[in-house]
Parts: C-alpha cells; structure tokens; sequence
C-alpha cells in the first residue's frame, strides 16, 4: 500500500502562507483610529470583547475630553463610564483605564513606554494590548495574538497550542521579526472576512493549499 504524502512542515508553508496572505490584504493595517500612542492604548483596552467599529464611534468624543494621561488617571469614574458604556465591561474598563494611566503618570513622566517589559506592567496590559500599541504606535514588530489569530494559526497548522502566549512565541519563531505587526493584522482579517470559527469559506480561501486540513485532502 502506499503511503500517503506527508503534508509540507509549518516552516515550508509559512512563506507561501505570508506571500497569500499580503496579496489578500496589502492595506492591512489598525483598525483603531488612534493620533498617539496613549489613544492606541486606551482604544485597544476599550475594544475587548467589543468590535473595533464600536470603539471608534466612542473614541473622538472620549479624546476630546481626556487629551493626556494626566486627565484619565483624574476622570471622574461615573463620568468616564457612562462615555464608554456602550463598549460593554464598562466598569472593569474605567477601573483599568484610571489605573494604567495613574502608573504612566507616576512611573514613566505621563508618556506610554515603548517596550513590551514596561508595558506590560501597566494595569489592565497584557502582551495582546502591548503589542498592538508596539507594532502600530511604535513600529517596533509584535505578534497579536487576538481569537482570530489563535484560531487560522492553529487551522493552518503553525501551532499546537491555545494558550496566547505559546501562540505568540510559536509564530515568533516561524514569521520574519520585521513581518510579526503586518502578519498578525493581515490573519485578523482573513479570520473576518473568510476563515469564520464556524462554517469558514475554505472554497474561497487562497490559502487552502497551504492548509492541512484541506490541503491534505486537495492530495489524497
């Protein structure tokens, strides 16, 4: 009986993977309206469990009436919460909002810090949120890791894992560091638009040959 061809490693597909993936979408970019890199911050914060679309209709205003670090750390809670109700979590937000912003005030002269060690000891930051502020705000490359990402990382066989930071470094290790912001923004997309979490559009994908899934089944 012969055996059946054994599907091409993550580290031989990742090339092809990234080259369909700039043709798919390259004007991928944040979708966070955002001047600065506190307005990225508080913006990336507002947006969990919230859709980027929302939080753009919440931030104009919100900017407008805290321009600076200082001003957010001295907001007055009820006040800030009922500006940002409408992105779910309020509470929980306004709390880690206040927070962060008093830490950048008090510990980095009011300035959000430009690396991912600084960053992530701010209040309500974890690695996802530091490295969206890094790559877009900064330019200094980092992998978001958001439920898209995990999910086509793993569909496509570059990783194992489902803890976001495993993901992260498993995808360090196989995308070009200078490619990590664009990769992540252009997986973020592709996870919106074609590889759904249920009933994906595989007949429509441009990377289904590099997929295992239907790859392995497009050879058999």
């Amino acid at each position: 009986m012969a055996k059946k061809p054994k599907f091409p490693p993550a580290q031989e597909r990742i090339g092809p993977i990234m080259e369909g993936l700039a043709r798919l979408y390259p004007d991928a970019e944040c979708a966070l309206v955002h001047k600065n890199p506190l307005q990225l911050l508080v913006a990336t914060i507002l947006s969990a469990q919230c859709t980027d679309k929302r939080v753009n209709l919440v931030t104009p205003a919100l900017f407008k009436r805290y321009p600076n670090a200082i001003s957010f750390a001295a907001a007055d809670t009820h006040e800030l919460e009922d500006m940002i109700k409408t992105t779910g979590f309020f509470r929980n937000k306004t709390k880690n909002i206040k927070a962060c912003c008093t830490a950048i005030v008090e510990k980095h002269g009011g300035r959000v810090p430009n690396t991912l060690e600084k960053l992530v000891t701010l209040p309500g930051v974890g690695r996802k949120t530091a490295n969206v502020v890094l790559g877009n705000a900064f330019s200094i490359p980092g992998i978001t890791v958001d439920t898209h990402v995990g999910r086509l990382s793993r569909r496509l066989g570059l990783t194992r894992q489902t803890d976001p930071v495993k993901v992260e470094l498993d995808l360090m290790d196989l995308i070009p560091k200078q490619s990590w912001t664009s990769v992540s923004h252009e997986l973020i997309l592709h996870g919106r638009n074609i590889c759904f979490a249920r009933k994906p559009l595989c007949e429509k994908c441009l990377l289904s040959p590099h997929c295992p899934k239907i790859g392995v089944a497009a050879r058999n």
